[in-house]
Parts: structure tokens; sequence; C-alpha cells
């Protein structure tokens, strides 16, 4: 994928991240004292969602990354 590729899919996800922190915030304010359940139980759609647009795989894959970047944003913060 070209730098201009990555850039234009970089400035989508990032927009996509607005999009979604914004509907995660209203339904944990909904939610109430449940709203740690709420954020987990979105990943769960979520990812379920994604299998049926995609594939297992390219969710695995994506769910790989994620927990890489939350391991070394932990590291970095020790």
């Amino acid at each position: 994928m070209s730098d201009a590729s990555n850039s234009a899919a970089e400035q989508l996800f990032d927009k996509a991240l607005d999009i979604a922190e914004k509907h995660l915030e209203a339904a944990q304010k909904e939610a109430g004292s449940l709203s740690a359940y709420v954020a987990v139980a979105m990943i769960e759609v979520a990812v379920n969602q994604a299998v049926e647009e995609t594939s297992h795989a390219d969710v695995v894959d994506m769910l790989r990354d994620l927990a890489n970047q939350i391991e070394e944003d932990a590291e970095e913060e020790e």
C-alpha cells in the first residue's frame, strides 16, 4: 500500500474512531453503573459484526494489532 493510501486509510479510521467514541460515550452515559459492561459488550458486538463484514482472519489480525498497541502503551507507562 502506498503512503498516500496509508494516509487516507488512517484518516478514515480516525474518523471512524471519533464516531465510535461518540456513540460509546452516549451508551455509557445511558447505562450508568453498567457503563463498564456496556463498553465490553460493544466490543463483542463490534467484533461479531466485523466478522460478518470481513472475515475471521481479518478481525483476528486487527485484534492482534490492537492488543500489541495496548501492550506497548502499558510498557511506555511503566
